[in-house]
C-alpha cells in the first residue's frame, strides 16, 4: 500500500512537473530561464512580471472575450446535447441505431480538417469576426451526444411513466423530470467545454479579423510573438488564463466523476 501511495504520488509530481515550473518561471523577473544551468526555482517571489504582462495587455478585455465565447458555447452544448441524446435513448423509432452509429463514426474524422468547411459556413452565414462565429462550429460534440444519451439509458422508466399519467408533454417530461437527474452528466460537459472553449486559440485567430476579440489563449499565442525573449510576461499570462479552469475543476470534480461513472453503467 505504501509503495501504491509513493507511486501516485511521483506520478503527480511528474504530470504537474510542466505547471509547477511555468509557475515557478513566472516569479523569476529578468531572469534567462533558458540559460545554463537552468532557472529552476525562484530565488526570490515577485510579482513584477503579472503586474507588467497586465498592464501591457488588455487583460479585461480578453477575459470579457473569453467569458462571453465559453458561456455561449457552454450553453449550446448542454442544450443540443441533451435535446439529441433524449430522444436516441427513450424513444424507439426506425433507424434510431443507424443514426447513433453514423455519429459515433464521425468521431474518427479529425476536426482540424472541417476548418475550411467550418470557414467557409460561418462567412456564408455572414458571422465572421464575431463571438457566433467562433462558438457554432463546435457548438455540439458527439461526445456529448453519446455521454448524454448513455446517462439518460439509466434513468428509470417509471419516471416517464409517471409525468405521462399526470399528463405532461413530452418537453415537460425532460425539462422537469428528467433533467434534474442527470446533473452529474451535465456537469462533465460543463468541465469539458470549458476547458476547450477557454483554451481554444486557433480557430478564433482564424475567423476573428479584430485581435480585440480574441480569447486569451489566442491573445497568449501574440505575445509568445512578440515577446519570446521575456519568458516570464509569457509564463505570468498562461497562469493566469490556466486559474478559472482550476477552480472550475476544483467545483465540479465530484459531479465529473458520477457523470462518468453514470455514463459507463449505461
Amino acid at each position: 500500500m505504501l509503495l501504491m501511495y509513493a507511486l501516485l504520488i511521483l506520478l503527480a509530481l511528474f504530470m504537474t512537473g510542466p505547471f509547477l515550473w511555468l509557475l515557478s518561471v513566472s516569479l523569476m523577473p529578468g531572469r534567462n530561464v533558458f540559460s545554463t544551468p537552468p532557472a529552476i526555482f525562484p530565488t526570490f517571489i515577485d510579482f513584477a512580471n503579472y503586474a507588467q504582462v497586465w498592464q501591457f495587455m488588455n487583460f479585461p478585455q480578453y477575459v470579457y472575450n473569453t467569458v462571453v465565447i465559453t458561456v455561449l458555447g457552454v450553453a449550446l452544448n448542454i442544450i443540443l446535447a441533451c435535446m439529441t441524446g433524449y430522444p436516441l435513448a427513450v424513444f424507439r423509432f426506425r433507424g434510431r441505431n443507424l443514426v447513433f452509429g453514423l455519429l459515433i463514426a464521425t468521431m474518427i474524422i479529425p476536426a482540424s480538417t472541417a476548418i475550411i468547411v467550418h470557414y467557409l459556413t460561418i462567412q456564408a452565414l455572414h458571422l465572421g469576426n464575431s463571438y457566433l462565429g467562433v462558438v457554432l462550429p463546435s457548438a455540439v460534440s458527439v461526445f456529448n451526444i453519446f455521454l448524454m444519451r448513455q446517462t439518460f439509458l439509466n434513468i428509470p422508466v417509471d419516471v416517464r411513466d409517471s409525468g405521462k399519467m399526470d399528463g405532461a408533454s413530452e418537453f415537460r417530461i425532460w425539462w422537469q423530470l428528467v433533467l434534474p437527474l442527470v446533473k452529474p452528466a451535465i456537469a462533465v460537459i460543463v468541465l469539458l467545454e470549458v476547458m476547450g472553449y477557454w483554451n481554444s486559440f486557433i480557430w478564433p485567430i482564424v475567423i476573428l479579423d479584430d485581435p480585440e476579440l480574441y480569447p486569451l489563449a489566442a491573445a497568449l499565442t501574440y505575445l509568445n510573438g512578440q515577446f519570446a525573449y521575456n519568458f516570464g510576461w509569457i509564463a505570468a499570462g498562461t497562469i493566469i488564463s490556466v486559474l478559472p479552469i482550476i477552480l472550475v475543476f476544483l467545483f465540479t470534480q465530484k459531479y465529473y466523476m458520477e457523470g462518468l461513472a453514470g455514463a459507463v453503467k449505461g
